[in-house]
């Protein structure tokens, strides 16, 4: 089970991301990249150690020149796991 204040936290990143015209326009939650396994993944912060975790869910992911994610370029994510990947 999420929690009440994890709960809280997840309607909000949601809307969050139901406004954002792109990725960078998210804020709140501290959003940052991952690596390693959860490369293409993007993090952000719930409640305690909880992660929303997003990706991209166009067919051709926007690329920078130095081969990472041009999250700029990202309009349309799928979640892609709640939880706490540390554990």
């Amino acid at each position: 089970m999420l929690g009440l204040d994890n709960a809280k936290k997840l309607r909000h990143r949601l809307g969050d991301i139901a406004a954002a015209e792109n990725v960078t326009d998210l804020v709140a939650g501290n959003p940052h990249p991952l690596r390693g396994n959860r490369d293409g993944q993007l993090s952000i912060s719930l409640a305690g150690g909880t992660r929303l975790v997003i990706k991209p869910s166009c067919s051709a992911i926007p690329q920078k020149s130095d081969g990472g994610i041009d999250w700029a370029a990202v309009k349309a994510v799928t979640v892609y796991f709640i939880g706490d990947y540390h554990d």
